[in-house]
């Protein structure tokens, strides 16, 4: 959808966050990084859910509908024991460490394929992809934005 302003076509929309704050988007398409579980944002598109276990206690036909996600992608998510390493890294080394292995895991065929698909992809559709935890900056998902970046990612 292009938009117009004052006659000109502009590659971006206004629109309302879950939070009721007003943000500019850009247009066609873009990847955005979310906590699974949360309120969607206006044209977030397919929610991916880059974890290695679907949400305790809520039935499959419920993912979607309570803003898990659409579609359960775990090529993306650490291996169970890079997965504890993260959780057990209280230190920058150790945050370091679970980096290092969280890129070697993503660096293998399929994850490096997957990641350089939905780097194109970003260009031309709206989705987002997620994890549960609740700080982004202690989470495999700041890793992966910046391995979508890496592959020229539209991220948002």
């Amino acid at each position: 959808m292009q938009l117009i302003a004052g006659g000109l076509e502009v590659p971006w929309a206004v629109a309302l966050a879950p939070d009721g704050r007003l943000f500019v988007t850009e247009r066609p398409g873009r990847v955005r990084i979310v906590r699974l579980g949360t309120a969607r944002w206006p044209d977030e598109g397919l929610r991916i859910g880059t974890v290695r276990r679907p949400p305790r206690g809520v039935p499959k036909s419920e993912f979607s509908r309570q803003n898990w996600y659409d579609v359960w992608y775990p090529t993306l998510a650490p291996s169970a024991a890079t997965l504890k390493l993260g959780q057990q890294a209280k230190t920058a080394v150790g945050w370091t460490a679970f980096a290092r292995k969280y890129r070697s895991e993503m660096g293998q065929p399929h994850p490096a394929q997957s990641i350089a698909l939905l780097a194109k992809l970003s260009h031309h559709a709206n989705f987002s992809v997620g994890c549960y935890c609740e700080d982004a900056a202690h989470c495999h998902r700041s890793i992966l934005r910046m391995l979508l970046e890496e592959q020229g990612a539209a991220v948002t």
